[in-house]
């Protein structure tokens, strides 16, 4: 008997230290598509399950999707998608809450064409809506207890984590809204910036385009692309502390006029100081002017000492330069342009950006 209590015990402790663990996992990400997944993955260990998935809601057509699931049915299942009111799934879509099945072959509510597809024979299933007040998201699937029939201690674990994944989900939609609204906002003050500038129009577009092109080729996480992308929007933001003399001057400009317009990454970077968030922003604002031999400004920074988001936003910024009209020239081509970049690769720009910048283009990334 004290052997036995022991094991459930133990039990109880692997649970719980399992529910922990799911709690944490969810509530450290703001990607709704890992929240998603890691859900998927850790339900089934939390009520001894065999496997699990997540059907999403189109809002569109009112069906379910297989958004995530566990095991190697996954990219099958994800060809499924079951009308209105199909299924359980679509029943507890419908009625909300979450319930046992413990013989789904049956209820005639089960949709059986899932399993005849997949070859997975399910036998017993817990469903739960997952949804917050305002909006249903879908429905989480746990499938086939390994030790007899799902109980009401699993069926309250499941609804209650797939209701914490449905709080998870929507903060991680809200965040990326709100994320989308504030690239949104911002890219809308450097095209009012770009007014005061001789640049032809749609030069931050350009320049964010072409950053992010290389970003992607080297593999920066989604934080630091983000960051990237911010700092290729606002690189020339301190272009506001420069007289509209010097700024819309045809030719040449003369060293005094040359020294007030270096000083426009320092005056981006104080502009940008005001908002700690964005703290990882600067780098790529205060050295995008740097060069990759130290002959750049405003600090004379050489090859690795240069953060990577103002090396690459250097290569962007003047590959659209050269690309672009100027009062005192015509545009290059784009041949030119990297004949010129390549030239310039190791003085003025980071040889593998170069590189890698030229290969994203050769393979149709960019706007020819």
């Amino acid at each position: 008997m004290q052997h036995h209590d022991t094991h459930l015990i133990s039990d109880d402790h692997t649970r719980l230290n399992t529910l922990m663990e799911l709690s944490g996992l969810i509530n450290s990400s703001l990607d709704p598509v890992e929240v998603r997944r890691m859900a998927v993955e850790l339900i089934p260990r939390c009520v001894g399950a065999d496997a699990a998935s997540l059907l999403l809601l189109d809002p569109a057509t009112g069906e379910l999707y297989f958004d995530v699931a566990s095991g190697e049915q996954q990219e099958m299942l994800k060809q499924i998608r079951l009308k209105p009111g199909e299924g359980i799934a679509g029943w507890v879509a419908r009625k909300g809450g979450a319930i046992i099945v413990d013989e789904v072959t049956d209820d005639r509510r089960f949709a059986a064409k899932i399993d005849q597809m997949t070859g997975y024979q399910t036998r017993t299933m817990i469903v739960a809506s997952v949804a917050t007040k305002e909006k249903l998201w879908g429905v989480l699937e746990v499938l086939n207890k390994h030790d007899g029939s799902f109980t009401d201690d699993d069926l309250e674990i499941v609804q209650a984590l797939a209701n914490q994944v449905a709080i998870a989900i929507e903060n991680a939609v809200i965040h990326e809204e709100m994320r989308q609204v504030f690239l949104g906002v911002t890219m809308a003050l450097a095209d009012a910036l770009e007014q005061r500038d001789s640049y032809t129009g749609g030069h931050t577009r350009r320049v964010h385009e072409y950053a992010v092109s290389i970003g992607c080729r080297i593999g920066l996480d989604t934080e630091a692309l983000d960051n990237l992308r911010l700092a290729a929007i606002m690189h020339d933001i301190g272009k506001v502390g420069v007289s509209d003399q010097v700024l819309r001057k045809p030719f040449r400009l003369d060293e005094q006029e040359f020294q007030e317009m270096c000083r426009h990454p320092e005056m981006g970077k104080n502009i940008i100081a005001h908002l700690p968030a964005l703290a990882q922003v600067i780098p790529g604002v205060l050295y995008h002017h740097e060069q990759y031999d130290g002959s750049g400004y405003p600090y004379q920074l050489k090859g690795e000492q240069i953060p990577l988001h103002a090396r690459i936003i250097a290569v962007a910024d003047a590959f659209d330069a050269m690309t672009s009209d100027r009062p005192y020239r015509k545009a290059l081509s784009f041949e030119a342009a990297f004949a010129e970049l390549k030239r310039c690769a190791g003085q003025q720009f980071d040889p593998q950006l170069v590189a890698l910048f030229e290969t994203a283009w050769q393979e149709g990334e960019l706007g020819h």
